[in-house]
């Protein structure tokens, strides 16, 4: 089995969320002051350096003011 973060299905969520902090016309720096972290943690999860667990990524929709429901939709999981 594939490592999750290399594998074709994660760096599509790492795309929607990158596309969703576009969408909302925030900065990483912006996402990452929401955050309390630094930009780095923003830039890693968006290239899909670093992976997301399930608390940091509710974090993270809540920053970009958007919706599990719409995240999986957007993937097509919905």
């Amino acid at each position: 089995m594939e490592k999750s973060i290399y594998s074709a299905e994660y760096q599509r969520l790492c795309q929607l969320l990158r596309d969703a902090r576009h969408d909302a016309g925030l900065t990483q720096v912006q996402v990452a002051s929401r955050l309390g972290v630094p930009q780095s943690f923003v830039s890693k999860y968006e290239s899909g350096e670093r992976r997301l667990d399930v608390v940091e990524l509710r974090h993270v929709l809540e920053a970009l003011e958007i919706s599990i429901r719409i995240l999986l939709a957007r993937a097509g999981y919905e």
